[in-house]
């Protein structure tokens, strides 16, 4: 056998790939990447091998400097490091816009090693499970004000992915409102009833990269723009799905930060019309 120096364990490998060492042992297992045994049947890759493969799968060689958020995503043990990482990011860019942003392209990044076969499809579902119950605990615990304007959040019709609007509802509580969940599946004719209900001032609708029909998505923008000036609320159309950009009633939106501003400068709006009313 060569010299030590020019072999690598499978966490090595998995440190140069940036990916967890579940994946490595997969790509042994599919051939895609040759090892030896040890005699205590450890794998050992050739340092040249390593370099070989990672030369023909570009997508698996990410910079190291995509870690910690991709490591966090996918690696399975405490639930609450990823929490840890939102909690520290958010010290460090100074707002939860910012680390929305991140988040996102994180998950994206995943996404990416899925289509490479980086990582199982059951792997992708569980860093996007642990986003979401870690930005559900963190917002949970964020400052609330009861008397602040509310939003109420849904998903485009036929579109089940909710992580773009626990995304929305981070930015929309650093913003100073109350998030109303409608989640998935609830069809549009509920939505004007549950506005009135609710005394909601804003209407947030998120389609994923899964909705991307764009004629299907322009219907519904009408449908929404619809109950939105019927309900006299804002409306804000998020999310990678394919919204017409410029829709007839509300604002389309592609990224997080020109969320925040919007929803900082309605709630203003909306905050003066009502002190102006109660001088009255």
């Amino acid at each position: 056998m060569a010299e030590s120096g020019e072999f690598m364990t499978t966490q090595e490998v998995a440190r140069r790939a940036g990916v967890g060492a579940t994946a490595v042992k997969r790509w042994t297992d599919a051939g895609l990447i040759a090892c030896v045994r040890t005699a205590g049947g450890h794998r050992r890759f050739a340092r040249s091998e390593v370099e070989r493969f990672l030369g023909a799968h570009p997508a698996a060689n990410e910079p190291a400097g995509r870690e910690p958020w991709v490591g966090a995503l996918l690696e399975a043990g405490d639930p609450r490091g990823l929490e840890a990482l939102l909690l520290s990011e958010r010290a460090r860019t100074g707002a939860w816009h910012r680390v929305a942003a991140l988040a996102g392209r994180a998950l994206a990044e995943v996404g990416r090693l899925w289509s490479t076969g980086a990582v199982t499809v059951f792997e992708e579902h569980q860093a996007s499970e642990r986003l979401l119950r870690a930005l559900a605990r963190i917002a949970d615990g964020l400052p609330l004000d009861p008397g602040a304007p509310r939003a109420l959040l849904t998903c485009a019709e036929g579109d089940d992915h909710t992580l773009g609007l626990s995304l929305t509802e981070l930015v929309l509580r650093e913003a100073g409102w109350v998030s109303i969940w409608a989640g998935r599946r609830t069809p549009f004719a509920e939505l004007g009833p549950a506005l009135a209900r609710s005394r909601t001032r804003l209407l947030a609708v998120s389609a994923s990269e899964a909705s991307g029909d764009a004629a299907a998505l322009r219907t519904q923008a009408e449908a929404l723009g619809r109950v939105a000036r019927t309900a006299g609320v804002a409306l804000a159309l998020g999310g990678n799905g394919a919204w017409p950009n410029r829709p007839r009633t509300g604002t389309r939106f592609t990224d997080f930060e020109a969320f925040y501003r919007w929803a900082m400068t309605e709630r203003g709006r909306i905050e003066g019309r009502d002190l102006e009313r109660g001088a009255r």
